[in-house]
């Protein structure tokens, strides 16, 4: 197969869809297929284009048989509104004449958000007479919405019926959790054209490690109870929460939080660690990616925090990482979400009151002091990791849903004149 994927996010980017999508354009490629990947310019989390990358309108680039095709982004580091909307558009604008270039694809997988990229990908289905299947990480607007992101009553309109849209004309939608699957059959998506393939974690990657190892080492962490969170640092997670129960906890003394995220994001960090007395939280910069799995495996234990006002299909992705680490996971997240339901169904962890600094440090002190119990929860959520959320079943679910979207186009056969688009498929 000719396998177009159109993702903002990817390869050198270090967390979120970037990792995911490089994975399976790598995978993909490793099982005979042929792959491009049309993306932006590597900025995430910083919000700054990448040294190497900047004043650039195109770059194209070879990784591991996938074909890179990178376009110009209007990007500001601390984005108004405004500057969101001329962001995505700029992706829009300068993504489609690289589209362009002759080669032809036989699907095209499109990630969102951002939603307003499904503009261009549509118009290459119907001009290509190719489907489009859409990978759904996030509900917009309703997402941003609930969490204040956007309170603009026009830009919200726009969203919405931009979402109406992109799930009429694709041919498929993949979701990551089945709480996204009600969500949108409540917005009259015929359920027939959703299928659920879970965010994935390379088990072969991610796996259980020796505690003291050279992360513990080269930060002082001998000896210590490490309670780590790693990734986005962004007002959905309510970091606060965590920096609150460090305070309450700073008179036991080997109970250390590491918090790793985006720099900018932890010069913040440190203002809310002056302000609660929080002298037990150690922050540190993302890690390399190689260096990915000697980070999980130094913690005693992984925190999953979202705020309560999270829509409940929120899915973080971080959730497969910290299971295929064998470490326990305590999540402060709603306990009617996606997120709770999944560390429930794994065994991996332990849910708590969301913004509860109180409810974290009585689950952080009941796996301290019952080691047994932690080792049995991480047992349980590598288990689940390797039977459900596996690299290999995730790339043969992909690739099952782009063979029988191509198969069932190539039946309807209709031709570009046709009055019918992909819209009527």
């Amino acid at each position: 197969m000719h396998i177009l994927i159109y993702s903002y996010n990817y390869y050198p980017e270090p967390i979120g869809i970037a990792p995911l999508m490089t994975e399976l354009a790598e995978g993909l490629v490793e099982r005979g297929h042929e792959v491009r990947v049309i993306t932006g310019m590597p900025n995430y989390p910083e919000r700054e284009i990448y040294e190497g990358y900047q004043n650039k309108w195109y770059v194209t680039e070879k990784k591991n048989g996938v074909t890179i095709q990178r376009c110009f982004l209007r990007i500001k580091s601390k984005p108004n509104l405004l500057d969101r909307l001329l962001l995505e558009l700029s992706f829009v604008v300068s993504s489609l004449p690289q589209a362009l270039n002759g080669w032809r694809p036989d699907v095209i997988l499109l990630t969102v958000p951002p939603l307003f990229v499904t503009l261009p990908a549509c118009f290459l289905g119907w001009l290509y007479n190719c489907p489009v299947i859409l990978n759904v990480q996030d509900i917009l607007p309703e997402a941003a919405e609930r969490m204040g992101l956007i309170k603009n009553k026009w830009m919200i309109r726009v969203l919405s019926r931009l979402e109406k849209f992109a799930y009429k004309n694709a041919h498929t939608i993949s979701v990551i959790a089945e709480g996204f699957v009600s969500n949108l059959t409540n917005k009259g998506v015929s359920s027939s054209k959703i299928a659920c393939v879970p965010n994935w974690v390379n088990v072969n990657f991610i796996k259980p490690l020796p505690k003291n190892n050279s992360f513990r080492i080269k930060y002082n962490l001998e000896e210590k109870f490490v309670v780590l969170y790693s990734g986005n640092i962004a007002l959905t997670q309510g970091l606060e929460t965590a920096i609150a129960a460090a305070a309450k906890l700073s008179q036991v003394k080997n109970i250390v939080f590491v918090i790793v995220g985006e720099t900018k994001a932890l010069e913040q960090l440190k203002r809310c660690c002056c302000k609660y007395g929080a002298d037990n939280v150690l922050l540190l910069p993302l890690q390399p990616r190689s260096e990915l799995p000697d980070m999980l495996a130094a913690a005693d234990v992984g925190l999953i925090l979202q705020k309560r006002n999270v829509v409940c299909f929120n899915m973080p992705s971080k959730i497969p990482l910290l299971l295929a680490s064998a470490r326990p996971i305590i999540a402060s997240v709603p306990k009617h979400g996606t997120a709770a339901a999944s560390i429930r169904r794994s065994g991996g962890g332990i849910v708590v009151a969301p913004e509860s600094p109180s409810a974290l440090v009585n689950a952080i002190m009941d796996l301290y002091k019952y080691p047994a119990k932690a080792a049995a929860l991480g047992a349980k959520g590598r288990k689940f990791a390797v039977d459900k959320y596996s690299f290999e079943t995730a790339i043969a679910q992909y690739e099952a849903l782009f063979s029988n979207a191509i198969a069932s186009t190539s039946d309807l056969d209709l031709p570009l004149s046709s009055t019918k688009s992909v819209a009527d498929i």
